[in-house]
């Protein structure tokens, strides 16, 4: 049974309620959505489900959408949706089609070149014109981009930059936990770290949003209890139900801000020489940025180990640490074929990502070097000075 929750934009969640995807476009006015997604949803069978559901006959249909959305899938979407006379969007698919269906929906009304609407940019005050509706249809547990005012673009030039607006949330999100059944274990585990990360990183965040961390906290309750269920019996409902709520959650918090997981792992997922699934370089980053963050904020590091049940003296990074292994997640980047030649690179690069201003704490490039090197390597990086900065 589908419940209609109205929080930030309208949500559509439980078991089945994909079923309203029909409706829901005929509420806001949609009889031509472009369908956004990609090839893996559309061999599993997934495209087919929301499409049946919309009752829309061979609808127009961009299926290229890349592992990292570009600026030229964008193009290439927004001319398939001015071809067929398109009036709406419908993303299926993990964060990737989601963001990607945003940055379309920018460029529907919006002429100018598309970075020019990235918020390190300015872009915040640009995006004014009206937008297509949005209906989000998520098929994994992780992004909370259903919900999420972002779209994070890679552009040709190498960066990856994040498209930030309240009106990018998308119209509706329809969250049904059945469509993740058939979600592989790494997947699952890798994209349910990422909603982890989020709910963890929000929380953290120094700007004042009680109500987030509110959202966070249960999220973060939701994302402990259930990953490893959920990677471990797919089927398991109940497990999948939590996770696309854990999901969901983080999504809802974004709008405290992220922080330096974040701002490493866009620029890291820009990269053009190596593929990196986003939710699996969060996993890898969080243990070793909880461990510089340690100290700045003692007062929540405690209510997080309260939330996951662990002793008060318990260590936050090993917890994640373990956590990754019992996952069967990479315990390094260099595992995931990553070479310390791109430290100075990506540190330079997070500096300027919108996730860093929002960290527990100030990080400097130095120690965002320190943090790639250990990740990338192993080994642990020195902590003097770091805590001299503290």
């Amino acid at each position: 049974m589908a419940h209609t929750i109205t929080y930030l934009t309208q949500i559509q969640f439980g078991a089945g309620a994909l079923a309203e995807l029909g409706e829901t476009l005929k509420a806001h006015g949609v009889t031509r959505p472009l369908f956004v997604t990609d090839k893996g949803i559309v061999a599993a069978g997934l495209l087919d489900k929301a499409v049946a559901a919309s009752g829309i006959a061979a609808p127009a249909l961009y299926d290229g959408t890349p592992a990292n959305p570009t600026e030229t899938a964008s193009a290439e979407a927004l001319e398939v949706y001015r071809v067929n006379g398109c009036d709406g969007l419908v993303a299926v698919g993990g964060g990737s089609p989601i963001d990607l269906a945003k940055a379309v929906a920018i460029r529907v009304n919006h002429h100018e070149p598309l970075d020019r609407y990235a918020v390190i940019e300015g872009g915040l005050a640009r995006i004014v014109n009206p937008l297509p509706p949005l209906i989000a249809v998520p098929t994994t547990a992780g992004t909370g981009s259903e919900v999420g005012r972002a779209a994070i673009i890679s552009f040709a030039d190498g960066r990856k930059l994040g498209l930030i607006s309240p009106r990018l949330i998308p119209t509706v999100a329809i969250c049904d936990p059945d469509l993740t059944l058939g979600l592989p274990p790494l997947q699952t585990a890798a994209t349910g770290m990422d909603a982890l990360t989020h709910c963890i990183e929000t929380y953290l965040s120094p700007r004042i949003n009680p109500t987030a961390e509110a959202i966070a906290l249960d999220g973060l309750r939701r994302a402990a209890r259930s990953i490893e269920r959920a990677t471990r019996d797919g089927s398991d409902r109940a497990a999948r139900e939590d996770m696309m709520i854990a999901a969901l959650h983080g999504g809802l918090t974004f709008q405290k801000g992220l922080g330096a997981v974040h701002a490493l792992s866009h620029p890291l997922g820009g990269l053009k020489t190596i593929s990196l699934h986003h939710g699996t370089l969060n996993a890898v980053l969080l243990p070793i940025v909880l461990r510089f963050c340690e100290g700045a904020a003692p007062a929540k590091y405690a209510v997080l180990r309260e939330v996951l049940g662990l002793a008060a003296d318990a260590s936050l990074p090993a917890y994640v640490t373990d956590l990754n292994r019992r996952l069967g997640l990479p315990a390094t980047l260099g595992e995931m074929g990553l070479g310390t030649d791109v430290v100075e690179q990506i540190a330079a690069a997070a500096l300027l990502d919108h996730s860093h201003a929002s960290n527990a704490r100030p990080f400097s490039e130095e120690e965002y070097r320190a943090i790639l090197r250990e990740a990338i390597t192993g080994t642990p990086a020195e902590m003097g000075r770091a805590e001299e900065r503290r």
